[in-house]
């Protein structure tokens, strides 16, 4: 199958099999590895990017279903304007350990932010809810997060 698709704003044409993964796509043949692979089964939030804007599992999207959109991983994140202040607030609150899961952290509170979904700190719990990190106890996270979204604890 053709498909065509938009990743980090340049235009993406592959041939692809019918039950290739997002996931796949973007580390095996994109060579984008900032998203990773680790529950493969849509609960741990490693392996998200923005689908049209919006926080997916890569992991369990076929990467059919991002025909004609726009993807944005971490990679394409990280050259934009606006990383600088999520940087700056993971880096202040020592919310980033080994870094595994931080790059689907980072685009999902880029999406929340968007959408000014981190309005308290229970939006903020709630929303993060699907992104595991087994490094930082998420005290950092919560911090950085309520920094950026200017809510208070």
């Amino acid at each position: 199958m053709e498909l065509e698709l938009r990743v980090n704003g340049e235009a993406v044409r592959a041939e692809i099999a019918p039950q290739l993964l997002l996931l796949d796509l973007l580390r095996d043949e994109l060579g984008l590895t900032g998203a990773k692979r680790s529950c493969d089964v849509q609960v741990c939030g490693a392996c998200t990017v923005l689908l049209d804007g919006a926080p997916v599992s890569a992991c369990t999207t076929l990467a059919w279903e991002a025909r004609g959109r726009e993807v944005l991983t971490i990679e394409g994140l990280a050259v934009r304007e606006e990383f600088a202040p999520l940087e700056r607030a993971f880096t202040e609150h020592a919310a980033v350990q080994c870094g595994f899961c931080t790059p689907g952290l980072l685009l999902t509170v880029k999406a929340l932010l968007d959408d000014n979904a981190l309005g308290s700190e229970e939006a903020i719990r709630r929303n993060l809810a699907g992104n595991l990190c087994r490094c930082t106890g998420y005290k950092g996270i919560l911090e950085a997060v309520l920094d950026l979204a200017g809510a208070e604890s």
